[in-house]
């Protein structure tokens, strides 16, 4: 009989990484991953619509404060990006005790991190917003909704990474579960809190933070009721220098990214600014609708690491071709539509978000730049997955800073000098075009290594 430590998830429960058909097993992993990050991108648009109906200077609040949320998410992109590869990887290699202990420490180490920032943020937050170029008009409303996430930070923190561990291992329904269910509180909040008790956009913050307690108790079960492989021990929370080093070395460049992403709205969001506020608001639809437009990518790709890390650990180079084939292809399909879709019905999606034609004329034109070149997001966020699954930080690091870092943030500096508001537009559409040069440049030379990588194990067996 199995000790209480060594029960295994039940098939209801858990995937097996095992499957012999790999399109099947991601597609079984990835669609509630896709469904519940989806839902995260959705609860961004209903957000967003009940604040459009406060008016531009709203939207424009939320919008400016945008930054704040990509840099806080970035850290828990990076702390579970790397937990989930040093999970799967371990699980892939048969050691679930590892995997448990290296889950349990990220887990130790996640509120520690976010009560650090949020109490950084929180002292500097005004200074911060004027940084990104809040105008004397929209601060206050700004303040209200900066600093009501803030509370909760450590919250969402944490909760991102016990997705990414429960995604590691196999169990991406449970965590597309949660999703749906924070999103549904999240929608039926925001009407009471913004209009019926008349908090405004402090209450579209309001409503995640709840959204999010809800989510974290879900997490906290899952993990008390040993539902998963993983299991979660005070006596494996132990600062082990080389796990910590496995699980930064893989999530450092994603926090990084995350915060050059951060920067780069920022940077977008100083050069709209002085263009007026219906140029920030307009900016702010346009980037939230391309943020939106990721998150099935993303989730996609979230849900395939398992079988990419578990492939790596077990050394079944064949089967890592074909997992990295068949996520190239879907990607692909998915963000070429996506871009076509938002290009064509640019003026009728934006009337969503917004009831003033200033606005809207702005961000028409803005939408339809922006996602010009988005059909190239896929390979990149493909190739950023697979090598974080392989553990190569390096490589991943190059690919990760591209489009939001060293190609994005020289173009946003100098084109907008050269050719003003137009200039903006051009410089997220040419960074997202170099990107995805670069990451199908790196696709290329790792289908090579797989090739190769697949006749050297080959030729040991013979």
């Amino acid at each position: 009989m199995k000790g209480k430590d060594e029960r295994m998830a039940s098939p209801a429960e858990h995937i097996s990484l095992l499957d012999g058909k790999v399109s099947r097993l991601i597609m079984r992993l990835a669609i509630p991953s896709i469904i519940g990050l989806s839902i995260n991108g959705l609860q961004q648009v209903v957000n967003a619509v009940f604040v459009g109906r406060l008016g531009p200077q709203a939207i424009a609040a939320v919008s400016i404060a945008f930054p704040f949320v990509v840099l806080l998410s970035a850290v828990g992109q990076g702390i579970g990006a790397g937990t989930a590869s040093f999970v799967s990887r371990n699980l892939g290699a048969g050691n679930s005790l590892e995997a448990s202990r290296g889950a349990s420490l990220a887990l130790a180490l996640a509120p520690l991190i976010g009560l650090a920032l949020t109490v950084t943020l929180l002292f500097s937050l005004r200074d911060a917003l004027a940084l990104l170029g809040a105008s004397p008009t929209i601060m206050p409303a700004a303040l209200h909704y900066a600093s009501t996430l803030l509370v909760g930070y450590a919250l969402t923190l944490l909760n991102m990474v016990n997705g990414s561990i429960v995604r590691a291992e196999g169990n991406t329904r449970f965590s597309m579960w949660t999703m749906i269910t924070a999103f549904t509180l999240n929608a039926l909040l925001d009407p009471v809190l913004i209009f019926t008790l008349d908090l405004g956009v402090r209450g579209a913050a309001l409503a995640t933070l709840l959204s999010q307690i809800v989510a974290s108790s879900m997490y906290v079960v899952y993990f008390a009721k040993q539902r998963g492989i993983v299991r979660f021990r005070t006596s494996y929370i132990t600062f082990s220098g080389d796990r910590v080093k496995q699980i930064a070395a893989v999530g450092a460049p994603v926090t990084i990214n995350g915060i050059l992403t951060a920067a780069s709205f920022m940077l977008l969001y100083r050069a709209a600014a002085t263009f007026g506020d219906n140029s920030v608001a307009a900016v702010g639809i346009a980037a939230r609708l391309l943020t939106i437009g990721t998150f099935p990518i993303v989730g996609f790709c979230i849900g395939s690491q398992a079988v990419l890390g578990f492939s790596w650990g077990a050394q079944d180079f064949a089967r890592l071709r074909k997992a990295a084939s068949f996520m190239l292809s879907t990607v692909c399909a998915y963000s070429v539509i996506f871009s076509a879709v938002v290009v064509i019905f640019a003026r009728p999606i934006v009337h969503l978000f917004s009831d003033s034609e200033d606005v809207a004329e702005i961000a028409g034109s803005t939408c339809i730049m922006f996602h010009l070149f988005f059909g190239l997001f896929g390979v990149q966020q493909v190739v950023i997955t697979m090598l974080q699954s392989f553990g190569r930080a390096r490589l991943s690091a190059v690919v990760c800073f591209a489009r939001q870092g060293y190609l994005f943030v020289p173009a946003i500096l100098l084109f907008p000098r050269i050719w003003g508001f137009t200039g903006l537009l051009v410089s997220q559409a040419v960074a997202e075009l170099l990107a995805g040069l670069l990451a199908v440049f790196v696709a290329i030379k790792q289908f090579n290594n797989f090739k190769g990588m697949f006749l050297q194990a080959k030729a040991k067996c013979m």
